[in-house]
């Protein structure tokens, strides 16, 4: 009789319930985050991504028309769970932004384990930066648990 297979703990899958949904659809490193948004993560850093999930591929089905956060990565070295979201990066997305986050939240509630979370939230701009890095849209994105990256996640944004 042949053993059967078991996936390895990784940091998403080692925060998520083993009746999560979600379980089924993590990947190991990169394998869900989408060729056009690998350039968000500067080079280097997917060698410490142990596993990813494409959150917003996963809620589409239940939340279509909710905004719907793109990406939660499993960070080795720390062993966290870190959204990362590529975004346009203009002064009237933040409010989506935001929205996204706070949707993402709501829809993960049943699928940690007690005691895990997301530990950090990340913007990077999917393009160019048309937001003025102000005191007041700094203040907003705190208030809101979200970190906006630039144009490139780095490994120290991980930590």
């Amino acid at each position: 009789m042949a053993a059967r297979k078991r996936a390895k703990r990784t940091p998403l899958r080692g925060a998520l319930r083993a009746t999560s949904s979600l379980l089924a659809l993590v990947h190991d490193g990169l394998g869900a985050v989408k060729s056009a948004d690998k350039k968000c993560l500067a080079p280097g850093v997917g060698a410490s991504l142990a596993d990813s999930l494409d959150l917003d591929a996963a809620m589409h089905e239940d939340h279509p028309e909710e905004n719907r956060w793109d990406y939660l990565l499993g960070h080795a070295p720390s062993g966290e769970v870190v959204g990362v979201e590529p975004h346009s990066a203009r002064q009237h997305e933040i409010t989506t932004v935001i929205r996204k986050k706070e949707a993402a939240r709501r829809h993960l509630a049943g699928h940690f384990r007690a005691g895990r979370r997301v530990s950090r939230w990340l913007w990077v701009a999917s393009g160019r930066v048309h937001f003025a890095n102000t005191e007041r849209t700094r203040r907003r994105l705190d208030e809101h648990g979200i970190l906006f990256v630039g144009k490139q996640v780095l490994e120290r944004h991980l930590k």
